[in-house]
């Protein structure tokens, strides 16, 4: 087998993909080989399928828990709009409020709260907001600065809360599979434009606070990460449970077969 996937050379994907179907075909073909000769041909395949797709169902199981293995979309930051003036401006509804900005880290403004620079929230959605500005030609690298990040919405649901005596108040988030949507407004100022001197470090930036703000709004893609894992999970365990019910009715019938009284063969049979 080595020798098979070196003869492609520089291909990796090719070589990848024949390590595969030769791995697949080992393992499944094995097994199949090795129960076949035990339990005969028809029912070793059987055997050896219920065997795959249950480990399979198993396996998507666990990437479904855990969001490995194989993976759809990451969740990311999508543009609704680039605000060059004032909020009222916007024409996206959620932002056409200039009442936001009152927000604060710890108290909420029309439901949106500033995150604070220590939140990582913040660092994601700043990264986001610069990767759009900037191939929308807004801004160019270095030439602003992220001042605010205001959050809204994004609530899990549904939840389950319940009291466990000594162990308090239980919250079941893992069972919150739908979500609200989830808006960011993210505030941009312009900075002032310092001669740097070769050799030493780079001028402490300074906000131009005689042009007006910029304002990128934004709304949460939760993605398809576990998407893959569901249907390989779903798609198995059917597969799976129609092969253990043959499996079953074979063995039901094997045993009333020999269970049934034998008839006595007569002289002309």
């Amino acid at each position: 087998m080595h020798a098979l996937t070196l003869a492609f050379g520089w291909f990796p994907e090719v070589k990848g993909i024949t390590v595969v179907l030769i791995g697949a075909g080992v393992m499944i073909g094995g097994s199949y080989l090795i129960v076949a000769t035990n339990i005969g041909g028809r029912l070793g395949l059987l055997v050896t399928m219920a065997g795959l797709f249950g480990w399979m169902a198993s396996m998507g199981i666990i990437w479904w828990s855990y969001g490995i293995g194989l993976k759809g979309r990451e969740p990311t930051w999508k543009p609704k709009e680039i605000i060059t003036s004032d909020l009222t401006a916007a024409r996206y509804k959620i932002a056409n409020d200039p009442a936001l900005l009152q927000a604060t880290e710890t108290e909420r403004s029309v439901g949106w709260i500033k995150l604070n620079e220590a939140n990582p929230k913040r660092g994601q959605t700043v990264a986001s907001a610069d990767e759009i500005v900037q191939k929308g030609g807004v801004f160019a690298v270095g030439d602003y600065q992220a001042v605010a990040v205001y959050d809204k919405g994004g609530e899990r649901w549904p939840k389950i809360t319940f009291k466990a005596g000594k162990f308090g108040e239980v919250n079941l988030d893992y069972i919150a599979f739908r979500h609200n949507p989830h808006y960011a407004v993210v505030e941009l100022m312009p900075l002032v434009k310092q001669a740097t001197e070769p050799g030493k470090a780079p001028p402490t930036p300074i906000v131009d606070t005689s042009q007006p703000p910029r304002f990128v709004v934004m709304i949460r893609d939760m993605g398809s990460k576990r998407q893959p894992s569901v249907f390989i999970t779903l798609g198995s365990s059917i597969i799976f449970g129609l092969l253990c019910y043959m499996l079953h009715k074979r063995d039901r019938i094997v045993t009333a077969n020999r269970s049934g009284a034998l008839v006595p063969a007569t002289a002309g049979d």
